[in-house]
């Protein structure tokens, strides 16, 4: 009988195929401040960043960061009433296991209120949705983990904790939880895997089909797959 009751999901890049999205927004406006940005570099940049980590990086270059920050959600939240899109196969997952469940993000709570809280998955997370302003410290640090598995009524060792950077597994590893580095379709970095393995990743899988697989091996807790 397996002993997780909960599974703590990222947000962008895992339950919403966004990462591309939110990097790339902020890429585009460096881009517009005098700074040519690829998306590629922006992933490398800014992937898994709080809002102060990213604030701190755009500081450090010169830039007026409350300004550039400011022009970057603008970008991002015009392609948000265009476009949430779900990660290929999340619904099924939320749909076929009964743990509980949360999503820790540090990403702001408008963001998470203009994209994830809109889509229908959110009904899935009953509230349950964190941000990095819920708690003292943004991953790495703990502190989400450890306040979702307190708001859900569970011990760290009894959550699964899935993200797609490397901030998300230290965070996982440090609250206790079990840690599964996630490989979405569009994520391109080069030896992602290794990378979050090397962080401490119990587990990497590459889509939600490889997690839907691993959480049968991993819970008695399932239903069955019409």
């Amino acid at each position: 009988m397996s002993g997780f009751k909960a599974i703590l999901f990222d947000c962008d890049g895992v339950v919403l195929d966004s990462e591309g999205m939110g990097c790339g927004s902020l890429g585009m406006a460096v881009t517009e401040a005098g700074r040519p940005m690829s998306l590629h570099e922006a992933r490398d940049t800014f992937s898994g960043n709080s809002a102060n980590d990213t604030r701190s990086w755009m500081a450090a270059e010169g830039f007026d960061a409350d300004s550039l920050f400011k022009r970057a959600d603008e970008i991002l939240f015009e392609m948000f009433e265009r476009d949430v899109p779900l990660m290929p196969g999340i619904e099924h997952v939320l749909r076929d296991f009964s743990l509980k469940k949360a999503i820790c993000s540090n990403s702001s709570i408008k963001r998470l209120d203009l994209s994830v809280a809109r889509t229908s998955v959110a009904a899935f997370f009953a509230g349950y949705i964190y941000s990095a302003e819920h708690v003292a410290e943004a991953k790495p640090a703990p502190d989400i983990a450890l306040h979702a598995c307190a708001a859900l009524g569970v011990l760290p060792g009894e959550a699964i904790f899935i993200d797609d950077n490397v901030a998300g597994i230290a965070c996982a590893r440090a609250a206790g939880c079990l840690a599964v580095g996630f490989i979405g379709h569009s994520d391109d970095r080069e030896n992602h895997d290794r990378t979050l393995l090397a962080a401490g990743a119990d587990h990497v899988v590459y889509g939600m089909g490889e997690f839907h697989a691993l959480l049968r091996t991993l819970t008695s807790d399932k239903r069955e797959v019409a």
